[in-house]
């Protein structure tokens, strides 16, 4: 296990970095590659350890993928062309491999076993092999089929309606993929709009997609046909450059390439109802999704309420902006986040006990979390837990503690920001 030391930062971070290809659209680029017929090709492939896991798993179901850092080739086998895995699926530690994999294994006329890590392994999945289930796929695992290793012997499946309890673009995923090969048509309703990735993929892909305010369905039998994908910057992953422009003391940073798709970009919304000093610029779409330039610079911030609506389009970014609350005037409140409790880590205590540990005025409450600031962080010793957000938010904090701040198991990055130690270096080389 890696531990990283991060300096405090006193000239500022400024230049110019490009951010790193969308987690979320890499990996249904593959998959969708691997179910279409001819050959994709995808440009801006983040060749993190969670995207490679797809690719692994997909090449274990018999596509042919050539990867050749962020260029990626996809010989796609269309819905039928996949083969029974000689090996167990092996995820590693990628929620979206799991969950979307097992919408398309639940069609498939084979048998195959689904595992990743421990974390994987605590993550709820009842929450795809129910629904998957009634669509009349076979799945069994721990806990009556909640987690992982999981079992599934597909088949022939029938479209549903369903009505998710969450605003989950995985289950979603799920279950839109599941129902492309099922008899009639699958609806899913969300109790909020979740990201909208896999919708514009999939009518990218030439697949007729239906939206209804919170209803999306797909019509069974349709044939994705392959085609060239250009992947955006994460918001993501620029969301931890984001915070660090706006607290590091004389900073001014632009992030090029950076996908702005409107159900991921709720951070940008709060970086500006909290002051943040930040400009959107050469705005343009690639590949249905848009895509800016930002540039953020060293901020007079203040507290915000942060809930409802908002919370889905900005649940990745919340231990980071729990980080930029500490620098920000006042209280900042962040309500509405249960889903945090089941992501690689219980993010709410993660977060909360981590800047508890370099002198953060913060804590936990059953939905999110109250920050109080501004507040001088302090040096010491924090843990990612081995979930690359954590890491990469308590490097962060790092940039503006007084002392400097090690963070544990930091090899956790390189799950979505190889580049991350990387790219803090350059920004702050003078």
């Amino acid at each position: 296990m890696a531990t990283k030391t991060v300096q405090p930062i006193h000239g500022g971070l400024r230049g110019t970095i490009r951010i790193p290809g969308d987690k979320s659209i890499s990996h249904r680029a593959v998959m969708f590659g691997a179910l279409a017929e001819g050959t994709t090709t995808i440009e801006g492939f983040l060749a993190g350890e969670d995207c490679l896991s797809t690719i692994a798993c997909f090449q274990k179901l018999g596509v042919e993928i050539v990867q050749e850092g962020e260029k990626v080739t996809v010989h796609g086998k269309g819905w039928k062309g996949l083969e029974e895995p000689a090996e167990i699926l092996d995820v590693g530690n990628s929620g979206t491999t799991t969950r979307l994999m097992l919408g398309i294994l639940a069609t498939q006329p084979f048998h195959s076993v689904v595992i990743g890590d421990d974390s994987i392994g605590k993550r709820p999945m009842k929450r795809v092999t129910v629904p998957l289930r009634e669509m009349g796929a076979q799945i069994d695992g721990r806990d009556d089929g909640n987690f992982t290793p999981l079992s599934v012997r597909g088949g022939q499946t029938k479209g549903i309606s369903f009505q998710s309890k969450v605003a989950s673009a995985q289950v979603k995923s799920a279950i839109l993929l599941a129902g492309l090969q099922s008899e009639g048509t699958t609806s899913v309703i969300e109790p909020a709009l979740s990201r909208d990735h896999t919708e514009r993929m999939l009518e990218a892909f030439g697949v007729e997609v239906k939206r209804d305010g919170l209803t999306v369905s797909v019509k069974g039998g349709q044939v994705l046909k392959a085609r060239h994908v250009v992947v955006p910057g994460d918001i993501s992953s620029a969301a931890f450059f984001l915070v660090a422009g706006a607290i590091t003391p004389n900073s001014k940073l632009t992030l090029t390439n950076v996908g702005l798709n409107p159900t991921r970009s709720g951070v940008i919304d709060v970086l500006q109802q909290m002051g943040a000093s930040l400009q959107i610029e050469n705005e343009r779409l690639e590949g249905g999704e848009p895509v800016a330039d930002l540039t953020i610079e060293t901020s007079t911030l203040h507290g915000t309420e942060i809930g409802g609506e908002l919370i889905p389009r900005l649940i990745d970014e919340i231990p980071v902006l729990a980080v930029l609350a500490t620098q920000a005037k006042g209280r900042t409140v962040i309500k509405d986040a249960e889903e945090l409790k089941v992501k690689e880590t219980n993010r709410i205590d993660t977060v909360v006990s981590e800047l508890t540990k370099l002198g953060a005025t913060i804590q936990a409450t059953d939905d999110g979390m109250i920050i109080e600031g501004p507040t001088t962080l302090s040096g010491g010793v924090v843990q990612s837990f081995g979930d690359h957000r954590i890491g990469m938010a308590m490097a962060i904090a790092g940039l503006v503690a007084s002392d400097s701040v090690q963070v544990e198991r930091s090899e956790a990055i390189s799950v979505s920001y190889p580049t991350f130690f990387d790219d803090i270096n350059k920004l702050s080389e003078k």
